[in-house]
This record gives structure tokens, sequence and C-alpha cells, in this order.
């Protein structure tokens, strides 16, 4: 019986980690101008710089990259948002935010970072590091559902995009750089990977296979 309780544990072992494939990071998207992860911290350059009100996160390559409102040939405000926000340009454009790239960094491992992206464009990029090694590279094109035309009005061009780490995938630093005019970003958002909880699905699916397995227990000491 035992050998039986023992192999029925293993296989829906295997159902469980067949679910979460190899460590990775994935991109999602969301509607609205803010992050739809409760637990996730948020920058908002409200205050005209790119300072963490929580005190996680340090930017640099910073220079004339917050701006408020749209400038023709320069940057657009995301769609419907009337604060300042980050703007990166090439370097050399001799437009507002050419630093070519800015650096974010974390203080501790995050497993989420996501950010409400204005008119994306092909040309924009976004870079995901742990402890200094590339782990993935994004384009505006593989934002998902999106249309990356450069549109200032399109909610294909215009949406909250989310970097998530799957399984164990924990990430430290991003590099968002531009190689067009330009890549408009605001209300970043991060998720401390040491205070993450499952999403509330998971522990569901959790709960039920415990649940399941105390009840098949149970059957068989019965018998």
């Amino acid at each position: 019986m035992l050998q039986k309780l023992s192999l029925a544990v293993l296989g829906t072992t295997v159902v469980v980690m067949s679910a979460n494939p190899a460590s990775a990071v994935t991109m999602q998207v969301n509607s609205g101008m803010f992050s739809s992860y409760s637990d996730a911290k948020t920058v908002t350059f409200d205050d005209g710089t790119a300072n963490d009100p929580n005190g996680f996160v340090t930017y640099s390559n910073i220079t004339t990259n917050i701006v408020q409102g749209s400038v023709a040939s320069q940057y657009a405000s995301p769609y419907g948002d009337d604060t300042k926000f980050l703007t990166i340009a090439p370097s050399g454009s001799g437009v507002a935010g050419d630093s070519d790239f800015v650096n974010i960094k974390f203080k501790e491992a995050i497993n989420y970072f996501g950010f409400y992206a204005g008119s994306l464009d092909s040309y924009n990029y976004i870079d995901i590091y742990s402890g200094g090694q590339l782990l993935k590279t994004f384009s505006g094109a593989n934002v998902p559902t999106a249309i990356a035309d450069g549109s200032w009005t399109s909610s294909e061009a215009n949406m909250f995009v989310n970097l998530v780490g799957e399984a164990d995938e924990k990430f430290d630093q991003v590099v968002m750089r531009s190689n067009g005019i330009a890549f408009e970003t605001d209300n970043h958002a991060y998720r401390l990977a040491g205070q993450s909880v499952p999403e509330p699905n998971v522990m569901l699916g959790v709960l039920a296979i415990g649940a399941c397995g105390i009840t098949s227990l149970f059957k068989r000491l019965q018998h």
C-alpha cells in the first residue's frame, strides 16, 4: 500500500513540475497605466526624478530623460498619461533623453518588473540581467498583442508590459534602451523575490492537491 501511495504522490509531483517549465522570464500585458500585481512597488517619476521612494532601485545614466507632455519628433506622453515619465533616445540625437540607455539596478533580487509603455516601437529594447549575466532581451516587437508602430493613441502601442520570472527565475538589473526616437515609459513596478507570495490560483491548486492526497490516504488506511 505504501509503495502505491508513494507512486501516486510521485505522479502528482511530476504533473505539478511539468506545469512549471524551466526557468525563464516571460512577457505579459495588462490594460491601464499601472501594474495589475497588487504586491508590486512603483516608481512614478512624478517628482521629476528617478528616485525610488521605496529605496530598492537605483537609476543611472539619467540626463534629461524625465519629461512631461509631448514634443513632436522628440517624445510622446504615453496615452492618457499627463504626469512626468521617462524617455530614452539614441545618444547624439539632440533630443530630450538622448542618453541611449537607462540602467536600473535593484538592491535585492526581483522576479517581476513592469512599466506603462507609450507609443511602442520595434527599436525599443529591454535587457534582463542577473549577477551581470544577460538572461533575455525583448524588443517592442515582442510585446504580446502589440503593434509596435509608434502610435501615440492606439491601445496596441500603449499598454502596461509585465516581465515575469517563472519558477525560481530572479534578476537584479534591467537596461532600457532605444535605437530610435524614442522609448517612453512610466510607472515602473517591481516585486522583491524574497517577499513574493504565490498567485491565488496557484495556492488554490496546491490546496486542492493536498486535500486530494489526504482524502486518498484516509481511504487507504481505512481499507
